[in-house]
């Protein structure tokens, strides 16, 4: 999509926001848009409605708010642009990934169409960010990877961190000082009982490290079973 049709940067932000929503299989609502965006719960209900009106969204009974066609191959062109500058700041600039999700957001709407492909090849055409999340194509297409989250694995389950699903610089950083990253192999050992911790080793033996991690962690952490 050209740089001259693209939509205002809020409009961007919104179907980034529900393609978010929607690709962790959260109920997309004016509330948990509202939450995400850090907007009134009236801002969102009223930028929905423009987003319905412009055919990029449509209200599905019993299931919420739903991107259109149209409105998931917008989403994934402003995914593309922030997800490649982010990208970017890591391996060329020397950025950490807990600094990148802020430049990013304010970046991807004035990036030309032209500097997203020169970096996309400068970087090889990369087909995951720093965060493990995937670039969608060009096309809007995107690589799918079979993975579940860390909270939904027994004791015994044996795999590699592959996506990291939360912006938070703290928790993003809590897991670099603990060598918590993305290739990283992770077992599971003990699933505390009571919603408690979620016992793991992490890394290769016998170099491999055992960690006690919250909920919180073991919602954004995906993993590819092996």
């Amino acid at each position: 999509m050209g740089a001259s049709n693209r939509r205002s940067a809020s409009i961007e932000d919104y179907l980034r926001a529900i393609y978010g929503l929607e690709e962790r299989g959260e109920a997309v609502t004016n509330t948990s848009l509202a939450s995400r965006l850090a907007v009134s719960p009236s801002s969102a209900s009223g930028m929905v409605t423009k987003l319905a009106q412009q055919g990029l969204v449509e209200h599905v009974p019993y299931r919420g708010i739903e991107l259109t066609g149209d409105g998931r191959l917008l989403a994934r062109s402003v995914l593309r642009r922030h997800r490649l500058i982010e990208s970017y700041l890591v391996s060329e600039l020397g950025y950490t990934w807990d600094e990148v999700h802020v430049e990013a957001d304010l970046l991807e709407h004035v990036v030309s169409d032209l500097l997203v492909e020169r970096i996309a090849a400068k970087l090889g055409n990369p087909v995951r960010d720093p965060h493990g999340d995937p670039i969608p194509a060009v096309d809007g297409s995107v690589e799918e990877v079979s993975t579940k989250l860390l909270e939904d694995l027994p004791a015994g389950a044996v795999g590699e961190i592959v996506r990291v699903w939360d912006t938070d610089p703290e928790l993003l950083r809590y897991l670099s000082d603990r060598s918590i990253g993305l290739g990283e192999r992770i077992e599971v050992l003990e699933r505390q009982p009571f919603g408690g911790s979620i016992v793991v080793k992490v890394g290769q033996p016998p170099a491999d490290t055992t960690h006690a991690l919250g909920r919180e962690i073991a919602q954004a952490l995906s993993v590819s079973l092996r």
